[in-house]
């Protein structure tokens, strides 16, 4: 199976759950459920595909500090192949509040650097021996787009909540050829999405939360993939990096867009019942087992 080139993404979160959010207006809340965990997209990719035994390497920049090795020993113990560099910032780290349903109010307490020191013959050389790169929005990011352009790989981002016009992301966009994003800040959605295959993308795919997703091919062609329904909320964050994942799962087996679409829905379907970043049972014999319960090819 091709090998995946994930870069940028860790945090620490600190999550909070409520049954809904507060008005705002100055209170107390004596008593709130909370967790903390391995955070970000690259994370929650990596971990998805590492479970479903797709070969893939992470890439971040963290803290050498209690936050940073939380992470290092999280991801070690799932068996991510996790690459770093210290940051001297420290760990980037969240607090994430979310209601029983699904629904998110995420705040940075700290931040990656943007410029931090990397070891840019490390990433050269993982590239090499990639065959797809996943480059996330991270700030820190950007430096490797100037890299990427010198190697033939097909690369893939995804821009989350993305709103049109948003310079930020818009080396990001140039530089790759396959798209994900969220409808959430997109009122017409459908138009940015042709926009972006005018413009030479391959794929791009938008997601909806409980109202599923579109595809859009290269070749014109929409498809649309309703949400599963019947699944407990525990936590959403990572829902989309599932999603993301077990499309490219699918992806790599050479299977159409329809079922990618499907694996996606059903990967983010589970994840929302897990506090962690991805389902704890999740593997490949589960995933396929689950696809047949669910869907027929």
């Amino acid at each position: 199976m091709k090998r995946i080139f994930i870069i940028g993404g860790t945090t620490f979160d600190h999550i909070v759950s409520l049954p809904d959010f507060p008005d705002p207006i100055p209170q107390t809340i004596h008593q709130a459920p909370f967790h903390e965990a391995t955070g970000s997209t690259g994370s929650g990719k990596a971990l998805c595909l590492t479970k479903l035994g797709v070969p893939n390497t992470l890439y971040s920049v963290l803290g050498n500090d209690f936050y940073g090795h939380q992470i290092i020993e999280h991801l070690t113990k799932e068996k991510v192949d996790f690459i770093y560099d210290f940051d001297p910032k420290g760990t980037e780290r969240h607090f994430n509040f979310m209601d029983a349903q699904g629904s998110r109010i995420s705040i940075f307490i700290t931040q990656s650097s943007e410029f931090p020191d990397i070891d840019l013959q490390l990433i050269e050389d993982v590239i090499r021996e990639s065959d797809i790169i996943v480059l996330n929005i991270i700030s820190y990011c950007k430096q490797f787009i100037p890299i990427l352009a010198q190697f033939n790989k097909p690369i893939w981002t995804d821009l989350h909540d993305y709103d049109e016009g948003n310079v930020y992301h818009q080396p990001f966009i140039e530089a790759a050829d396959y798209i994900f994003l969220s409808s959430d800040n997109l009122p017409d959605y459908k138009q940015v999405m042709q926009d972006f295959i005018f413009q030479g993308k391959e794929l791009v795919v938008c997601t909806h939360g409980k109202r599923g997703a579109t595809a859009l091919t290269k070749q014109g062609k929409w498809i649309e993939e309703p949400a599963l329904s019947g699944f407990a909320i525990t936590d959403t964050n990572g829902a989309g990096d599932n999603f993301f994942a077990g499309f490219l799962y699918a992806y790599l087996k050479n299977e159409p867009i329809e079922i990618c679409m499907k694996y996606g829905a059903l990967c983010g379907a589970y994840c929302i019942t897990s506090k962690q970043l991805v389902y704890e049972e999740l593997s490949v014999s589960f995933l396929e087992q689950e696809f047949g319960n669910f869907y027929q090819k």
